[in-house]
């Protein structure tokens, strides 16, 4: 066997091994074998191209077409051209599946279904992989860089995949690139001859191996061998004494509902936090639910999904707990005492047909659900699960459930929680930050029972500690993801209800975190709409004698529960609680909890365009989600990261400039001006070119003209237009609310015009990213003047001083 036989031979195991680690992120593992057999195609075209011999460039060219076909044939074989030619109705079949894909992605927790969407994004990212691995190992003669897209392969993994196995598939895919390693060097060994291996031994019969020719190679690679095996086994053994690096404050949870007593098995379950902070960026709400409620108000009417109990001081998540069958009578609530005032509603819930969610929402505690299908109880969260992969899809049900009324007297005086709810949801560990205990003894400095500390906790962040409600904030990780939200003071609903819920633990007071929806917005007739930008994240709280209790410490969002606000009559039931202002522009906040306007506080801090969390079923259907992990990632991987440069930078330079506003009048010129320069941007990616002779009035009657926007479009551009001008020439500027949202709304007008190939443009390649290229170059001029300066400066010294 030749020496680049050998080699190509290492380079494809090398990729198998590492694709494998993609397995647990699926429920299927059929698609390893479509991958393993087109990785094996595209190795054997590629010798037979070097053996020709083609040139390099050419060689991958050749792999890279051959490649596409034989996706097409698997994939759109019935779009193509001849089952094998990708023509543009096979290009735009790849388009869909990979946004199906995508939704896929964001809708499902870890192991997902295997979707169509998902294999070609598993079998071509493999492909990918496998031509990068080649190309630089066999066709370059190059092995060590190969290394790095299986690096990006196995990290895709291992970031999303979760349990004991993991340290198998970095043994396989650390030990692929060992013998892709190990095949380079034999076959630059036995380029050079025989290798002196140290001293001869006599084999049987008294004949050395060094005379067959073969043993000084094979001395030198018996050695790498043995180092690989121990650095493999360094790899493994050490992390084991390092501590454990996890997840972020907004790490995805992680197990779903575990197989108990009554059955039913593991739930493939919807992640309740995955891609939260890039579905809060989407601009585009739709129905998730509807429902009318015999309810006399709806201000404390939360969609509740699920709770998330678990903390390991890095995140939250639902624990795994036994399910049951559903009875027919729901279990009365724990703690929940027969003084405590409520009153037992009825609410009829449908679900859309495009939201698909294992969770059923509801209204909390429930006392009785009526739905066909298959689902199971879990008694401690008090949740509904799919069994079997059953879903919300287009599901009608019936809930009754308690509006529980507890007077703030009733909770101060609540008793001690019962032992095991204490020892379960009062636990911390201690990679906790010192400074979250310490915040929460300072902040509930005077209080004298849980109650008014859990109050004072949430007064603090809703409203006394200078908090932001901000969707653009980075969401960070590590154990001190919490510390540093407490310091820096800015975060959306899931900051707020984790560092509340830590903070109460803290103190001694069982807590968890909620996931669900607001109650939504009023249509008439009785009927309510929830909305993506509906979802939220919520603390629970629990007071003996009343059970666990809701607390909404996200300013802006939600309402304020009643019994939280002392100086209004608890036992009044027709003081409803004061509604707090929606975060998001769209008239889809609740009647009573949210404000049906968007108010300036909200547009500085823009939470008027606040999409909801991927928890409510995904992206929309008019494109892949931005920020879903693997669509990142595997957009990474196809593109090998250069490319993707533009796009990355172009998103960074959209949040910063439209991020949270300043708050003095000196912020007003730089925050407008920002504002306009991402305008007239946006009209660039999507074939508007600046004319910087215009006025900024022209140049918005231009881009309205060109881009042929709808009135809402253009008048959002010519209000930026007109705070421009006012900035520049009124003595004293004033600041103007809502550039933000005029600017995603103009954005919006402009991607509905244009074609298909300009909105991928815009998004993949900006044009507008060339002023990188233009910030560089005047970087650089500025460098070579300055350093010609000083030279002329030094030469221009007197011969005496230099030195």
């Amino acid at each position: 066997m030749s020496g680049g036989t050998r080699l190509s031979i290492s380079a494809t195991l090398a990729t198998f091994l590492a694709t494998c680690a993609l397995l647990p992120l699926v429920d299927r593992s059929t698609w390893i074998v479509q991958a393993a057999i087109l990785l094996v195609i595209q190795a054997a075209v590629g010798a037979a191209a070097r053996r020709v011999p083609l040139a390099r460039a050419l060689t991958v060219t050749v792999q890279a077409l051959v490649s596409l076909l034989l996706l097409t044939l698997v994939f759109a074989r019935e779009q193509a051209l001849g089952m094998v030619l990708p023509g543009p109705e096979a290009i735009r079949h790849f388009g869909a599946l990979l946004e199906a894909g995508g939704d896929d992605v964001s809708r499902y927790m870890i192991p997902a279904p295997l979707s169509e969407g998902i294999r070609l994004m598993l079998v071509g990212g493999a492909l990918v992989i496998g031509l990068a691995v080649d190309a630089l190992a066999v066709t370059f003669r190059s092995a060590a860089p190969a290394g790095l897209p299986l690096l990006a392969l196995y990290s895709v993994a291992a970031g999303l995949s979760e349990g004991g196995t993991d340290w198998l598939w970095f043994l396989l895919a650390a030990g692929g690139y060992l013998l892709l390693l190990l095949a380079e060097g034999r076959d630059r060994l036995s380029q050079w001859g025989r290798v002196f291996g140290g001293a001869r031994r006599s084999g049987p019969g008294g004949r050395s191996p060094m005379a067959d020719g073969g043993g000084g190679a094979l001395a030198p690679v018996r050695t790498g061998r043995r180092i690989g095996v121990l650095a493999l086994g360094i790899a493994l053994v050490v992390p084991l004494a390092l501590p454990a690096l996890d997840g972020g404050l907004l790490g995805p949870s992680g197990k779903g509902v575990g197989s108990g007593p009554g059955g039913g098995g593991t739930i493939s379950a919807v992640n309740p936090l995955v891609s939260l902070q890039n579905s809060l960026n989407q601009p585009e709400d739709r129905q998730v639910l509807a429902y009318r409620t015999d309810a006399e108000q709806t201000a404390d009417l939360y969609m509740r999904i699920v709770a998330l109990d678990e903390f390991d001081g890095t995140s939250w998540r639902p624990s795994v707990r036994s399910i049951t069958d559903v009875p027919s009578q729901l279990p009365t609530p724990p703690g929940l005492g027969p003084d405590v005032r409520r009153t037992e509603i009825e609410t009829r819930i449908a679900a859309a047909d495009w939201y698909a969610q294992d969770w059923l929402p509801m209204p909390y505690p429930a006392s009785e659900v009526s739905i066909d299908g298959r689902w199971r109880f879990e008694q401690v969260g008090r949740t509904l699960v799919g069994d079997h992969g059953q879903t919300t899809r287009g599901k009608s049900y019936t809930v009754k459930s308690l509006i529980v009324q507890p007077t703030p007297q009733q909770l101060a005086n609540a008793g001690e929680p019962p032992a095991d709810i204490a020892r379960e949801f009062t636990k911390v560990p201690d990679s906790l930050p010192d400074v979250v205990h310490a915040t929460a003894r300072k902040v509930t400095e005077g209080a004298s029972n849980n109650y008014e500390r859990a109050v004072k906790l949430q007064d603090w962040f809703a409203s006394e500690g200078g908090f932001t409600y901000n969707t653009q904030v980075s969401a960070g990780s590590g154990s001190a993801a919490i510390a540093r939200f407490l310091k820096q003071k800015e975060g959306f609903c899931v900051h707020f209800s984790f560092s509340m819920a830590a903070m109460a633990r803290t103190l001694g007071i069982p807590a968890r975190v909620a996931v669900g929806f607001t109650p939504g917005s009023p249509e008439g007739s009785g009927r309510y709409s929830v909305g993506l930008r509906d979802a939220h994240a919520w603390p629970e709280l629990y007071f003996e004698g009343v059970g666990w209790t809701r607390f909404e410490p996200t300013p802006t969002r939600g309402t304020v529960p009643e019994y939280t606000q002392q100086d209004t009559p608890a036992d009044d039931p027709s003081n409803s609680a004061a509604p707090s202002e929606d975060a998001s522009a769209a008239p889809s906040a609740a009647e009573p909890s949210t404000s049906q306007s968007c108010s300036l506080i909200e547009r500085k801090e823009g939470g008027c365009n606040s999409a909801a969390p991927a928890v409510v079923g995904g992206s929309p259907d008019d494109g892949p989600p931005f920020g879903t992990i693997l669509l990142v990632s595997l957009a990474v991987l196809l593109v090998l990261v250069v490319p993707s440069l533009p796009m990355l930078w172009r998103r960074r330079i959209r949040a910063r400039r439209l991020g949270a506003a300043g708050r003095t009048d000196a912020d007003v010129v730089g925050r407008t001006l920002a504002a306009w320069r991402e305008l007239t941007d946006t009209a660039w990616d999507h074939g508007i070119p600046p004319d910087d002779s215009q006025t900024p009035r022209g140049t918005a009657a231009r881009i309205v003209r060109l881009g042929r926007l709808e009135p809402d479009a253009a008048e959002s551009v010519q209000r930026v237009a007109a705070a421009v001008e006012q900035v520049l020439y009124a003595p004293q500027p004033r600041p103007v609310a809502g550039l933000g949202e005029d600017v995603r709304r103009a954005h919006d007008g402009l991607r509905a015009k244009v074609s298909r190939r300009t909105r991928w443009r815009a998004l993949l390649a900006p044009r507008s990213a060339v002023r990188v290229v233009w910030a560089l170059s005047q970087r650089q001029e500025s460098l070579r003047v300055t350093a010609r300066a000083r030279w002329a400066a030094f030469r221009s010294r007197p011969s005496g001083q230099q030195g």
